[in-house]
C-alpha cells in the first residue's frame, strides 16, 4: 500500500495573513498516482491511516480517517461519537501534492483552509 505522511499548514486567512505553521494536521493517507486519497487501499488497511492535529499548543488530536455514510472523508477522533468529525470539503478529489489547497472544517466548525507543505512516502 502506498502510505504518504502529508503535512498540513493553516492558510493565511484573515486572523494569520501570514498562514500559521502551529495549526495543521500530519496524515498518514494511502495515495494513488495522482497523489489522491486511495479509497481501495484505505478500505483495506483503515486503521493505518491516521491523523494528528497540531492547534496553537493544545494537545494533539490523534484519530483516524474515515470515510462518513454519506460518502465524505472525515477525520475521526473517536469512533463512537460523530460530532468530533471534522469535514474536508470534497478530499477525495484534492491532489496533495506540495503547494496544493485543502479546505477541512476544523473542530471549531469553521471552514479553514491549509497547505500541503510536505508529501513523503512512508515505508
Amino acid at each position: 500500500m502506498p502510505l504518504y505522511k502529508i503535512r498540513l499548514e493553516l492558510a493565511r486567512e484573515p486572523e494569520f495573513p501570514a498562514g500559521n505553521k502551529k495549526r495543521g494536521y500530519e496524515l498518514v493517507l494511502p495515495l494513488d498516482a495522482a497523489m489522491k486519497i486511495d479509497a481501495a487501499e484505505w478500505k483495506k488497511h483503515p486503521e493505518a491511516c491516521t491523523v494528528e492535529r497540531f492547534w496553537d499548543g493544545e494537545f494533539a488530536a490523534l484519530g483516524y480517517l474515515e470515510k462518513h455514510p454519506k460518502g465524505q472523508w472525515v477525520f475521526d477522533y473517536d469512533l463512537d461519537a460523530d460530532d468530533d468529525d471534522e469535514a474536508g470539503f470534497r478530499l477525495g478529489e484534492h491532489s496533495f501534492n506540495v503547494g496544493e489547497y485543502v479546505s477541512i472544517s476544523a473542530h471549531d466548525g469553521k471552514m479553514h483552509t491549509f497547505t500541503v507543505v510536505s508529501a513523503t512516502p512512508q515505508r
